[in-house]
């Protein structure tokens, strides 16, 4: 204020051939005092007489004051009775904006509404998502309070307490020891304090010895968080983060700090008294309660708790508001043509509430080149983010290590210099400040009914699912292709997966296969090289012949089975399979028909006898083939099976197979066989009994119980396996069914033959008693 009215005064531009000065008050945090600073203003330095002005020169035009709201509100109840103007340098409140309720009150700040936005974007910066709030008891605190918690909600950031200071509490040391204990009970790391420097200067100023807490504090400029020297507990607040409003340099300022000196204004109680008590020294000599004060003593020697050479926001602020008066004056004075004067000449005190009309309306561009505008506040201030580093040697420090520019667009408006912050004494790095344990890759967050959103469980990914960062919402699902690892933190590439010939599982079916496959081939060989003999002849040797030979080709088959999938694999695979064990269960089912009319036509004239030689059995073989040919090619024409891909029934595999295309024509084959078979079961079942001396019918009922248990037992095993395992159930069932086929019909006839070949002749036959 002193550097704006000297300026001012040495303008020859700016209120001409006129001097400005200024008074001095004390403004208390108590409306009693407050008003009777006030009453002394208004009546002089006499006795506070109401209405009556005992001060006749110096008269003051205007009160420049009102650091916080409170104060401009008590003031303002008195001064607004003789409509004096107002200009307040405090924070901004909308609460004071109100034209009716407050008409003579002029705010020179800038709307703070981005400082909530900034801290929060500072907060998720560093993942802090568990702060304290601490605040004074103030309207305006109130406010900074639901927009600060407004901002956290939206950005997932948590309150763990909340505490307000009070100002008459200032010195209350239960009070100071009670926030204490509540801070070291609370695990938040980082704390947000906002409001006036009087309510919070039990934070900083208690002589109660207390363990040093030390926590990140977030707070803006306008608490003034200048060290006490050689007070030690105040390091708790080493390495806090200041967001202060943007300034310009104002030229000639330091060079104002430099030589200002109080013997240059004796006049100046006030700079006197800042002097000694800063330099801890006296003006007057003979004094024996200090030393004399240096005349070359200059205030850019003082530590920053004494005096910032730098402009402050709020100093900022002051300087604006001084050269806001100092222009509405002159304008006034040019609107006015004629000045009214009386016997002293300073009538300036008369026209106070004509100086509104002009306050509303000024604008100018201040010496830092910024334009300033009186009337309502549409600006929001841009922060400069400061470190307050404090040193052993009772010296601190403030540095800039960011920004935080509201008109940017969203995302660019935060800056912030990492490396060059200094963190608080046990930190050494930025340390989380959270509610819950850290879920760490592999889990994701899961929230807790009841309890605030940042306070979470960690539970471990789903199946299928990773999480390779810290702190997951949601875990990610792997590629198709891929499957995570045990941990869930990664993928890795899944293994194709199919029945090979390579493997021991493929290798075996494929040699069990190979080897029933000869072994029917060397039956066949057998029954051709006794085709003469009655045990060959007795049940039609030519069906024997195609049952054979089919056999052969089932087993052969199911070598389509084994192998990586192809179009050829999977077109043929199951046709090949359902055409070749039709044409062997309808063989069966024409030998048990066969023994069945051989007994049913004995007679000579019987009509039956046709259809006991080999072309009509044949026949029906041929018949029943040709409906299942049908039913495949219907099934090929319509939805053939072609080779697939299967991500899902392995975890750590990716399975080729061959996609039936149908289910329905799929269980359409497998039905139609397994009514052949029941078919034949039945009719063997029936003619188990028959006399006859090579009658196979026992052999086929036992053979058609075996081939039927094994696919009955086949459906379920085939629905619950998955993958190359199922291909293996399809394998075993069509080489245990087949196996089951050729022992129990042809290898008892092969032991006779080769065996005992003399139970395989005519004479053996004759001379049997049960032939």
């Amino acid at each position: 204020m002193m550097f704006a009215v000297e300026e001012i005064n040495r303008n020859t531009k700016l209120l001409p051939n006129i001097t400005l000065g200024f008074h001095i008050f004390n403004a208390y945090h108590n409306d009693d005092r407050t008003l009777e600073s006030s009453l002394l203003w208004l009546s002089g330095q006499g006795p506070t007489i109401p209405n009556y002005s005992c001060e006749r020169q110096g008269k003051s035009i205007v009160v420049i004051g009102g650091a916080t709201s409170e104060l401009t509100v008590s003031m303002g109840t008195l001064l607004e009775l003789y409509r004096i103007p107002q200009v307040t340098y405090g924070l901004f409140d909308p609460l004071l904006s109100d034209p009716v309720q407050f008409p003579s009150v002029y705010q020179m700040a800038p709307r703070d509404t981005s400082l909530p936005l900034a801290m929060v974007r500072l907060m998720v910066h560093f993942k802090w998502t568990w702060v304290g709030l601490v605040a004074s008891d103030e309207s305006r605190s109130e406010k900074f309070l639901r927009d600060l918690q407004e901002e956290m909600v939206r950005n997932d950031v948590c309150v763990a307490f909340i505490h307000k200071m009070f100002t008459a509490w200032t010195e209350d040391e239960r009070f100071h020891s009670y926030f204490l204990k509540k801070l070291s009970d609370s695990t938040a790391r980082v704390i947000v304090i906002y409001g006036n420097t009087d309510a919070l200067l039990t934070l900083r100023f208690s002589e109660i010895p207390h363990t040093l807490v030390y926590r990140m504090w977030i707070t803006s400029s306008h608490w003034d968080i200048a060290k006490k020297p050689g007070y030690v507990y105040f390091d708790n607040f080493h390495g806090a983060l200041i967001f202060s409003e943007q300034t310009n340099n104002i030229p000639g300022f330091k060079h104002f700090l430099k030589t200002v000196n109080p013997a240059k204004d004796p006049e100046n109680i006030f700079l006197q008294n800042f002097w000694n008590s800063a330099f801890g020294c006296t003006s007057k000599v003979g004094r024996v309660d200090g030393a004399v004060c240096s005349p070359n003593a200059s205030l850019d020697t003082l530590r920053l708790s004494y005096l910032d050479m730098t402009m402050s926001d709020q100093s900022y602020t002051v300087y604006n508001a001084v050269y806001a008066v100092a222009w509405a004056l002159h304008e006034m004075f040019l609107v006015r043509s004629e000045m009214e004067s009386n016997s002293n000449g300073n009538i300036l005190g008369t026209y106070r509430w004509k100086l509104h009309s002009f306050l509303k309306n000024i604008q100018f561009n201040n010496s830092a080149g910024n334009h300033v505008v009186l009337a309502e506040k549409k600006s929001v201030a841009n922060y400069d983010i400061l470190n307050y580093v404090t040193f052993g040697n009772d010296t601190e420090v403030l540095v800039k290590v960011g920004e935080f520019i509201s008109e940017t667009p969203l995302g660019q408006e935060f800056i912030i210099q990492q490396k060059t912050i200094v963190w608080p004494r046990t930190w050494g790095e930025p340390l989380p400040s959270r509610c819950h344990k850290v879920c760490r890759p592999g889990f994701h967050i899961k929230v807790q009914e009841g309890k605030p959103v940042c306070c979470f469980d960690c539970a471990p990914c789903p199946q299928g699912q990773i999480s390779n960062q810290t702190d997951r919402d949601q875990c990610m699902k792997c590629p198709e292709d891929q499957y995570p690892n045990r941990e869930r933190i990664h993928c890795l590439p899944k293994r194709v997966a199919f029945l090979a010939y390579e493997e021991n599982l493929g290798t075996a079916l494929a040699s069990i296969a190979a080897s029933f496959s000869l072994l029917t081939a060397l039956v066949l060989w057998v029954f051709v090289k006794h085709k003469d003999t009655p045990i060959v002849k007795a049940n039609n040797r030519d069906l024997s012949y195609i049952l054979l030979f089919s056999l052969s080709l089932c087993f052969l088959c199911s070598l389509f089975f084994i192998g990586r999938p192809s179009a050829t694999n999977c077109l043929l695979r199951q046709t090949t399979f359902g055409v070749m064990f039709t044409v062997a269960v309808s063989s069966i089912l024409a030998k048990t028909i066969t023994v069945v009319l051989a007994f049913r036509a004995t007679r000579p004239s019987s009509k039956r006898r046709r259809w006991v030689g080999s072309r009509a059995p044949i026949s029906l073989v041929v018949f029943c083939t040709f409906t299942q040919v049908m039913i495949c090619s219907m099934w090929l024409f319509l939805s053939p099976p072609f080779p697939d891909v299967d991500t899902h029934s392995d975890t750590e595999h990716i399975i080729l197979e061959c996609n039936e295309g149908s289910l329905i024509a799929f269980y359409s084959v497998l039905g139609y066989i397994a009514l052949l078979a029941l078919g034949s079961f039945t009719v063997a079942f029936l003619a188990r009994n028959l006399p006859d001396t090579f009658n196979e019918a026992r052999f086929i009922t036992f053979s058609m119980l075996v081939f039927c248990s094994v696919w009955i037992s086949f459906l379920p095993t085939y629905q619950s396996t998955k993958g190359k395992m199922m291909v293996a159930v399809e394998v075993f069932s069509i080489l245990s069914s087949s196996a089951g086929l050729l022992g129990c019909i042809f290898i008892p006839k092969c032991y006779v033959i080769l065996l005992q070949p003399q139970k395989n002749t005519k004479k053996f036959l004759k001379n049997n008693p049960n032939s």
